[in-house]
């Protein structure tokens, strides 16, 4: 069992997957943490961006045993690469309700705005997949949790 922390404006007492903004790095769904800084850092902006409420974590247990199992559909990247990229591109572009991919969790780094630069560059076909690898080799990566399907809530335990 890991902690992981959700950063938002109000603290969750239970999670809708419908609340969770479309066109996000791996889908519609609820995004948590193990950093619990950057969930912070989340928690900040959040607040910011929507204009009430103060920066809020709530942390929840997960049962990570459900990686070494086939209980679910997740997809895992341990580093950026030119398959993550061509990922967040895909959910970032899907501005609809209806998902762009069946899994249940997926793991992996966080675009933030540097990576989110040299990614909308790939898009656009200002460098090349070698490239962008290139400029985001010795940025800190920062992992993410998306649960996407009411199976894998099963999965967390507030706390």
């Amino acid at each position: 069992m890991i902690e992981l922390y959700h950063g938002s404006n109000v603290a969750i007492k239970e999670i809708d997957l419908s609340k969770g903004r479309l066109g996000k790095d791996f889908g519609q769904g609820f995004y948590l943490s193990d950093d619990k800084q950057q969930a912070m850092r989340m928690a900040m902006l959040v607040s910011r961006r929507e204009g009430y409420g103060e920066p809020t974590l709530t942390k929840f247990l997960f049962d990570e045993s459900v990686f070494k199992t086939d209980q679910l559909n997740i997809l895992t990247f341990d580093s950026y690469s030119k398959e993550w990229a061509e990922f967040v591109i895909l959910n970032r572009n899907n501005k609809s309700a209806i998902s762009v991919h069946d899994y249940d969790i997926v793991y992996g780094p966080i675009a933030n705005d540097r990576v989110g630069l040299q990614i909308k560059r790939l898009e656009q076909g200002i460098q090349s997949p070698k490239e962008f690898l290139r400029n985001v080799r010795y940025i800190r990566s920062t992992f993410q949790y998306y649960f996407g399907t009411q199976r894998s809530l099963q999965y967390l335990r507030l706390l």
